[in-house]
């Protein structure tokens, strides 16, 4: 057995299960071990970034580590970007990073790179190994680690020579620690702040879905405080049946003012609200004047567990309220835009769908529409890095195949990664593409006049349009193995997300607006 076979013996040993996989000549011998061990399926992505957004998407939806596989230094860094998402969304993920053998890296050849500088910004543990004999315990302390409370990035760097030398056995999977209790002070200061009144409840990850949302739905419905996530919270449980959740505003202002008249903010699992950026003349802190945060639950301690504490406490044993099934109205006859897209996409919403939006511009405003759609998780871009929508869709989809995914797909933002289409035609992935094509960085022109920059013209305005040329999304698609169709109107529209949802596979629809 080589030092590659025991990496990935010990992967599925630990419950990895899946590689997202770019790899190069120094990860052949981690690909050839893929033959002889069996339980791990491999999905070839044709860029790092959709691998690191996959393996992102995939564990918001399992809740445990997927392995990437990358190719040396330069390979890595193409990940990045995505890999910086899922740290903001605290995933589990467990990188296999390549790197030359030990015995060439002294050569300085053309792909030489300082792998662990490159590793450390985004990873919250990181090991290179020296010996094949070493590698196995490495991989299980790599999975222990990235399965540690809230999840965590775990990136383990593998010289050639380390896959390709004889190794011993397997490690045996490794104890991971519960998420750690919250105090009993917490709870009462807690319970104290919320017989007090004018409170909200701030809420991230498991506070979000299941046992947790619906213990701060009781509380909410015993005491009257309101119930607010983060602007994107990286997953939610959303549509009938569920607890209804305010979404904190993108916009400092707007956030300031929804939260106005609020004099505690109790945090769970999350920090008290900033800024996305810093503006001239706004404030980066969006804790309105006279309210103090307070915090419950940290991101590693059990948020949902807290809920349910303070529920108890406060006596609050009556079902929470839970948004009605409500079928959006048909939007008139003619041209397409972003609201009456997603009234469409709400009529049309399959149960338990999986939503993947990142739609900027185009769907923000139109949030609320999808509160009394069918049930669904909804996956929002936690960091901020655009590029991540297609392939946490890819992630998901994966990591839950009878599911149907829906993306919410800037157009801009979706040439980051538009190679995570030939990845969904090729592992047949049932997700459908809803392209916003408006021909712009939409946002970008907003932020111009809010930063407080020249309206600007020319080279300004040219550098925010995609109109010359129009980007093909049809023919993209097309050349990647995914059907699509192109729409401006709403019958259209319509009428090509009804096919789409009734079939099974990778499908696009690029909706002019």
């Amino acid at each position: 057995m080589n030092g590659a076979e025991s990496l990935v013996r010990t992967l599925v040993a630990s419950g990895v299960e899946v590689c997202f996989a770019n790899p190069g000549t120094s990860e052949m011998h981690f690909v050839a071990a893929l033959d002889t061990v069996p339980g791990m399926r491999a999905v070839l992505c044709l860029f790092e970034g959709v691998a690191t957004g996959a393996a992102d998407g995939y564990a918001r939806m399992a809740g445990r580590p997927a392995a990437t596989l990358l190719h040396l230094g330069p390979g890595f860094a193409n990940g990045i970007a995505n890999l910086h998402n899922a740290r903001k969304a605290r995933v589990p993920i467990v990188n296999v990073v390549g790197d030359h053998a030990t015995t060439h890296q002294r050569f300085d050849a053309p792909l030489t790179a300082d792998v662990a500088a490159m590793v450390r910004p985004v990873s919250h543990w990181v090991e290179s190994c020296r010996d094949a004999r070493s590698v196995a315990a490495a991989a299980a302390r790599a999975v222990q680690a990235a399965r540690e409370a809230p999840g965590r990035i775990a990136s383990l760097i593998l010289p050639a020579d380390t896959a390709w030398s004889p190794a011993a056995g397997p490690s045996p999977r490794l104890p991971v620690h519960a998420p750690a209790p919250v105090s009993d002070a917490a709870v009462a200061r807690a319970v104290a702040a919320l017989r007090a009144g004018r409170t909200a409840l701030l809420l991230r990850a498991e506070a979000l879905r299941g046992d947790g949302l619906a213990a701060a739905g009781r509380i909410a419905a015993a005491t009257g405080a309101r119930l607010v996530c983060d602007t994107f919270a990286p997953r939610i449980e959303r549509g009938a049946g569920r607890v209804r959740v305010e979404r904190l505003p993108y916009r400092p202002e707007p956030a300031i003012a929804m939260l106005s008249g609020t004099e505690t903010l109790i945090l769970v699992g999350t920090q008290a609200p900033i800024a996305f950026f810093g503006y001239p003349d706004q404030p980066s802190e969006l804790t309105p004047p006279g309210c103090t945060p307070l915090v419950l639950a940290h991101p590693h301690e059990d948020g949902a567990a807290a809920l349910e504490a303070v529920a108890d406490a406060l006596g609050a044993v009556a079902p929470a309220p839970v948004a009605p099934f409500r079928i959006p109205e048909r939007p008139p006859a003619g041209r397409l835009d972003p609201g009456s897209l997603m009234r469409i996409v709400g009529r049309h919403l399959p149960d338990d769908a999986i939503v993947s939006d990142e739609s900027i511009t185009g769907g923000f405003q139109h949030y609320a529409v999808l509160d009394t759609a069918a049930p669904h998780d909804f996956l929002s871009l936690a960091g901020g890095a655009i590029g991540d929508g297609l392939p946490v869709a890819t992630g998901a989809a994966v990591a839950c195949p009878d599911r149907k995914v829906v993306v919410l797909q800037a157009d801009g933002s979706a040439m980051y990664t538009l190679q995570a289409l030939w990845t969904q035609a090729r592992e047949r992935l049932d997700v459908v593409t809803i392209v916003y094509a408006n021909r712009a960085y939409k946002v970008l022109m907003d932020e111009l006049r809010i930063v407080g920059a020249a309206e600007g013209s020319g080279k300004a305005q040219a550098l925010f349009d995609l109109a010359d040329p129009v980007l093909d999304w049809v023919r993209l698609a097309e050349g990647m193995g995914v059907e699509a169709v192109r729409v401006d109107e709403t019958g259209a529209f319509e009428d090509a997300l009804a096919s789409a949802v009734a079939a099974r596979g990778p499908r696009l629809i690029e909706a002019v607006v």
